[in-house]
């Protein structure tokens, strides 16, 4: 990880963001993992863009990584006795495949707990892919349980993580 630089991503970089969602798409198909199989959430990337809370990560000036941490619970996810404002949530975390094994994505929930943790939030939050149990090993592994698991018929998404900021 020589030279990597975090920093608020820029409206003018939608186009890098969605770059890293579509090449992670890609290799969830290639291993047979439906997740993120629907065009990203151009809208809500723009405005996460524009709100300075989408993050890239560059390694020698070039883009391997993104990340969202706002205020945004969903609704049919975090319940009021979730206590939803005592949080901050991650979405559309990316890594590119070149940059996987090098630690970036427990880097960056790193970051956005010490973020939440600066704007006095007891939890970082977020949901997965409900079978998708590598993710899951990924989030345990950093740090993160299982709080649980919401079945919507019209979610693939749900499994609902959170871990204590530092």
């Amino acid at each position: 990880m020589k030279d990597l630089l975090v920093c608020a991503g820029r409206p003018d970089e939608l186009g890098v963001v969605e770059s890293l969602l579509r090449e992670a798409s890609t290799w969830l198909a290639s291993r047979s993992i439906d997740q993120w199989q629907h065009p990203p959430h151009r809208d809500r990337i723009t405005e996460a863009l524009k709100q300075g809370v989408c993050f890239l990560a560059f390694e020698d000036g070039k883009p391997i990584a993104t990340i969202q941490v706002d205020n945004f619970a969903d609704p049919e996810f975090w319940t009021v006795e979730d206590l939803p404002d005592a949080a901050l949530y991650v979405h559309r975390m990316a890594v590119t495949r070149t940059a996987s094994s090098a630690g970036i994505g427990s880097m960056l929930l790193d970051r956005a707990s010490e973020r939440a943790a600066a704007q006095g939030k007891r939890w970082l939050r977020l949901d997965a892919w409900k079978d998708n149990e590598g993710l899951h090993g990924f989030y345990k592994d950093a740090g993160f349980t299982i709080l649980r698991i919401a079945d919507l018929p019209h979610r693939r998404s749900g499994a609902l993580f959170q871990r204590l900021t530092e």
